[in-house]
C-alpha cells in the first residue's frame, strides 16, 4: 500500500514500502543533506534510522539548528567513548564544558599527552571508517547486564531508578551507549572536531550553531577551572558523583541535608566574594552579570547582605530599569523586539547618573514598567562613603556600561551556573538547559508566557549571550556559580508540566520531548526545604526577596 512522506518546506514523496530517514533523503535528494543528522517525524525527534511507513509529516533537523548540533555532540562525546575505550582500554568521564567544548577525565588517574594522541589516532579513524551507529529498544534486565559488563554500573542503576524498561541504547560496533536522544547514523557524520590535551584531561571540541562548519576559537580561562575545582569539591562532600548517587542520597532520606549544605557553600562563596570587594578600599561600583537564568537579582540582594556584614552600606540597581522604551527598543532579524543587545539600553541616562554618583550628587533612577514599555522615575539615590552600587544586569561587564567609572573603583562579578550534576559517566547534564528550565518557570510564574514561548524565544537568548555576555566574562575579578547540586530534583516537579503542555503541532514540540525525556532520570525533591534567600527562589517564587 502507497502512502506520503510530505517534507516541510520541500514537497512530498510517494512511497511504496517503509523508509528511513537515509531512505528518505536519498529520494528525496535535499540540498545541504551531508549537514543533515536527524529527522522530526510527525513532531517528534528521531534517529534517521526510523522506519515511517505510513502518510507522515517530516522535517529534517541539521548542524545549522541548536537541536541538530545536540545530536552531533551526542554522537561525537559516543564516538570519543569508543575511542579511549580502543586506544587505552579504559573508560573516559565527561565532567563540564569549557569553551564550547567538553572536558573529560580518566576516573583513576591523569591523562598523558601520548594517550591524548592516541585517543585521538583512535577517534579519527573512527570516524574515517563510517562505522553505523544503530539504536537498539532492549528490556531494562538486558540493558543492566549490557552496561555492567561493559564497566558502567552507575548507567545499570540509572535505568532502574528512572523505571525505563525498555531502555533505547546506541550500538557502534561491539560497545553500547545511553543516551536520552537520538544519535547521528554513524561516524561518518563527525568529521570536525578537535581533541586537545588539558591536563589532567582533556577537551573534546566541536562545531556550534554559530561556527557550524568549523571549530570556534578556544579560550579556556583559569577563573573557570578554579570554579569547576571547587564544584568538584562541593560534589566529593555531598557524596555526589552522578545521578545514581542523588538517587541513592534521597532514598536515604539525605535530601534535607543536600539542599542545607549546598545553600551553606553559596553563603561561604559570596561572604568571600563580599570580604575581597571591602579589601579594595577604592572600590565604589560592583557590576554583576551573567547570561539569562543565572540568578543575577538574587546574587545581587544576597552580595548585598553579605556587604553589610563586612562594614559598607550597598544599593543594589538593576540595568533592566534603564531600557529604553518600547519604540525604541531595536529589533531582530526575525522583526521582534531584541532586548540582548546592547543598545535595547538607554546608556546616555545611565553614564549621566553614574556620573552624578561618583561625585556624590543625588539621582533618581529610574523604574521601568515592562507591562507599558516605558520608564518611570524611581527612587533617590546618593552615595555616601562607605555607600557601594551594585548594578546587576546581563551587560554589567561591558566596558561600554560603566565607562564613567574608573577602573580602580570597579569589581566585577560574572554569575552563571555553570556546572552540574552528571547524568552517569557519559552524559552531562547541560547547563544551558539548567538556565533554560529556570527561566521556563518563572517566565510562566510571573509573566504568564507558555513553555512554547519560552522554548521558542531560547534560541536568540543563547545567540545574544554568546555574543554580548560571555566575551566579556574574562574581565571578572570574581566568578560565581550559581548552580546548585540539587535544583535539577526540584525544578523537575516545575518544569514537566509545563513542557507537557507543548502542543504536538508545535516546532518546539521535539525539544521539550528532549528535556522530558532528560527530567525523568532526576529523582523529585520537593520544593518547601529550599530556604526563602536561596537563589532557586528567584525562579520557583516563595523567596523573600520579592516585592
Amino acid at each position: 500500500m502507497s502512502f506520503q512522506i510530505n517534507i516541510r518546506n520541500y514537497h512530498t514523496c510517494e512511497c511504496s514500502s517503509a523508509m528511513s530517514g537515509k531512505d528518505v533523503l536519498s529520494k528525496a535528494d535535499i540540498d545541504g543533506g551531508s549537514h543533515i543528522v536527524a529527522w522530526r517525524v510527525n513532531s517528534y525527534l528521531r534517529p534517521l534510522g526510523w522506519v515511517v511507513d505510513e502518510d507522515s509529516e517530516v522535517e529534517f533537523v541539521d548542524t545549522s539548528s541548536f537541536e541538530g548540533m545536540e545530536v552531533y555532540r551526542r554522537s561525537l562525546s559516543f564516538s570519543l567513548v569508543l575511542a579511549a575505550q580502543r586506544a587505552l582500554g579504559k573508560n573516559v568521564t565527561i565532567k563540564h564544558s569549557i569553551s564550547d567544548g567538553y572536558y573529560w577525565e580518566l576516573p583513576d588517574r591523569d591523562l598523558t599527552e601520548e594517550e591524548v594522541l592516541r585517543i585521538n589516532k583512535a577517534l579519527r579513524d573512527l570516524v574515517n571508517r563510517d562505522v553505523p551507529i544503530t539504536r537498539e529498544v532492549v528490556p531494562l534486565d538486558k540493558a543492566r547486564r549490557i552496561f555492567e559488563r561493559q564497566g558502567n554500573p552507575e548507567s545499570a542503576r540509572l535505568f532502574m531508578w528512572a523505571a525505563e524498561d525498555p531502555v533505547e541504547l546506541y550500538r557502534c560496533e561491539d560497545n553500547y551507549g545511553f543516551y536520552y536522544a537520538p544519535l547521528a547514523p554513524s561516524t561518518g557524520y563527525l568529521r570536525v572536531f578537535e581533541l586537545k590535551y588539558f591536563p589532567p584531561g582533556m577537551v573534546l571540541q566541536f562545531p556550534t550553531v554559530s561556527y557550524p562548519d568549523r571549530l570556534p576559537p578556544f579560550r579556556a580561562s583559569k577563573k573557570l577551572s578554579g570554579v569547576f575545582l571547587d564544584y568538584a569539591k562541593w560534589l566529593e562532600i555531598l557524596g555526589l558523583k552522578t545521578m545514581d548517587s542523588f538517587h541513592a542520597k534521597i532514598a536515604q532520606g539525605k535530601g534535607l541535608e543536600l539542599v542545607l549544605i549546598s545553600e551553606a557553600f553559596h553563603s561561604q562563596r559570596l561572604s568571600r566574594i563580599a570580604e575581597d570587594v571591602a579589601l579594595r578600599e577604592k572600590t565604589k561600583v560592583i557590576v554583576i552579570a551573567g547570561p539569562s537564568g543565572s540568578g543575577k537579582t538574587t546574587t545581587a540582594k544576597r552580595l548585598k547582605i553579605q556587604l553589610q556584614v563586612c562594614g559598607l552600606n550597598p544599593t543594589v540597581i538593576s540595568l533592566d530599569n534603564y531600557f529604553v522604551d518600547r519604540e525604541k527598543t531595536p529589533l531582530d532579524e526575525q522583526g521582534n523586539y531584541d532586548f540582548e543587545v546592547l543598545e535595547a539600553i538607554d546608556l546616555d541616562l545611565l553614564e549621566s547618573q553614574l556620573a552624578k554618583l561618583l561625585k556624590g550628587e543625588e539621582v533618581r533612577v529610574p523604574e521601568f514598567d515592562f507591562i507599558k514599555g516605558k520608564k518611570f522615575p524611581g527612587a533617590t539615590l546618593r552615595l555616601n562613603k562607605h555607600d557601594v552600587l551594585i548594578i546587576e544586569g546581563i551587560h554589567g561587564l561591558n566596558e561600554k556600561v560603566t565607562a564613567v567609572v574608573p577602573e580602580e573603583m570597579k569589581f566585577g562579578i560574572f554569575v552563571s551556573p555553570l556546572t552540574g550534576i552528571n547524568l552517569d559517566e557519559h552524559n552531562r547534564t547541560s547547563t544551558t538547559d539548567n538556565r533554560l528550565l529556570r527561566r521556563m518557570i518563572r517566565d510562566y510564574r510571573t509573566r504568564g508566557h507558555s513553555a512554547e514561548r519560552t522554548l521558542d524565544l531560547w534560541p536568540s537568548v543563547i545567540k545574544g549571550a554568546r555574543e554580548y555576555i560571555f566575551p566579556y566574562q574574562s574581565s571578572a575579578v570574581a566568578m560565581f556559580n550559581s548552580s546548585l547540586p540539587y535544583e535539577l530534583a526540584v525544578l523537575r516537579g516545575y518544569a514537566q508540566p509545563l513542557l507537557q503542555t507543548v502542543p504536538e503541532s508545535s516546532s518546539m514540540h521535539g525539544e521539550a520531548r528532549r528535556l522530558l525525556s532528560m527530567l525523568k532520570f532526576v529523582p523529585p525533591l520537593p520544593s518547601e526545604n529550599v530556604p526563602s534567600n536561596s537563589i532557586l527562589r528567584e525562579f520557583i517564587g516563595g523567596g523573600c526577596y520579592e516585592h
